[in-house]
């Protein structure tokens, strides 16, 4: 029989998940393929022998690589089954939005989360609103992941408002890259724990997924993408504004943000107020708002948030008392004037 050669291309994945740590999978494949030469160099294998068996050896690989696109990692019993003509054994995927990078599944974990979901399959714009570590943005970049995984859309854009959180941080050294990036560290956190970091490495040079301050929006029509608005309680009316009419064909677009943690000038208003003003009755956008209930890290930030609430109804409580106590004594202070002036009148007269 002629001996062929076959390059076969991974493009989908990061490869060193398939070739496995020390390339222990990829000796694996090739003892599992005795009758093929094997050569692998960075994301290309380089297949040589027969061509029926090289046809085999490709659709494994096409299996395997499906694989480690859904769950992000690859184990021994994988490749033997997949070799076998078996199907892997697999865990139950209901309610798994995607796989974070070692394999494990996320999912929604609270009522209002799961109402997001939901709601992102039916709508097109969403705003979430909720106190710190109610999953707002993890489980909307975990949906945005999905798409792109799931080739619902080419492009996964990430955005924030570069606003300091209360202190002035003053001149930051750096292109304009190191300026910005710290204020998006929290998506790349997000994203690093759902993407193989060289595969993320290439989906941010080549495009396919952005992070950038809100400013940078201005003038692009977004199409074909998951489009996401981090921090919008930090945004003014005119930039909220401006973001959601990027909006093209095909996307959707997840704006979330946390009310009570406004960074803005006293004076200005926060644009997430409005634009949830403004929409409320607008179809198409969906609203969902979580709760110290949906909170998902440490127990002691539920309380902390739940301490923080009692005393902003304390403060209004004690401000509106103050009020009436104040217009109680305008009011008093107002007859009583009134008496003196008729008073007044009174002795003028006589």
């Amino acid at each position: 029989m002629p001996v062929t050669e076959k390059h076969i291309v991974i493009d989908e994945i990061d490869p060193r998940v398939l070739y496995g740590v020390g390339n222990t999978y990829l000796r694996m494949l090739k003892a599992l393929y005795p009758k093929l030469r094997i050569v692998a160099r960075d994301n290309v294998i380089k297949v040589m022998g027969e061509e029926k068996a090289i046809a085999d050896f490709e659709s494994t690989i096409n299996l395997l690589v499906s694989r480690c696109a859904k769950y992000n990692t690859l184990r021994e019993a994988d490749i033997i089954d997949i070799v076998k003509g078996r199907k892997p054994y697999d865990e139950s995927d209901e309610g798994v939005i995607v796989y974070d990078i070692k394999g494990r599944p996320i999912r929604a974990k609270t009522e209002h989360q799961k109402e997001l979901v939901t709601a992102y399959g039916q709508q097109d714009m969403l705003f979430v609103t909720g106190p710190a570590g109610t999953g707002k943005t993890y489980t909307a970049i975990a949906l945005a992941v999905r798409a792109l995984k799931n080739k619902e859309a080419r492009r996964l854009i990430l955005s924030r408002p570069a606003v300091e959180a209360g202190e002035k941080l003053g001149f930051l050294p750096g292109d304009m890259k190191d300026k910005i990036d710290p204020y998006l560290r929290p998506l790349y956190d997000a994203l690093e724990e759902m993407i193989q970091p060289s595969r993320l490495r290439e989906m941010l040079e080549e495009g396919t997924i952005q992070i950038a301050p809100l400013a940078f929006m201005r003038g692009r029509t977004l199409s074909d993408a998951v489009v996401i608005l981090d921090e919008a309680q930090n945004t003014t009316k005119a930039q909220i504004k401006m973001f959601l009419t990027r909006m093209g064909f095909n996307t959707k677009m997840i704006v979330t943000g946390d009310r009570t943690q406004i960074d803005l000038p006293s004076a200005e208003r926060s644009g997430l107020d409005e634009a949830i003003r403004i929409l409320a009755h607008v179809k198409g956008i969906a609203f969902i708002n979580m709760d110290k209930r949906d909170i998902v890290r440490n127990p002691l930030v539920t309380r902390i948030v739940d301490a923080y609430e009692k005393d902003a109804e304390a403060r209004k409580e004690s401000s509106a008392k103050a009020d009436g106590e104040d217009a109680e004594q305008n009011q008093q202070s107002a007859e009583s004037g009134q008496q003196s002036a008729d008073t007044n009148e009174e002795n003028a007269t006589k």
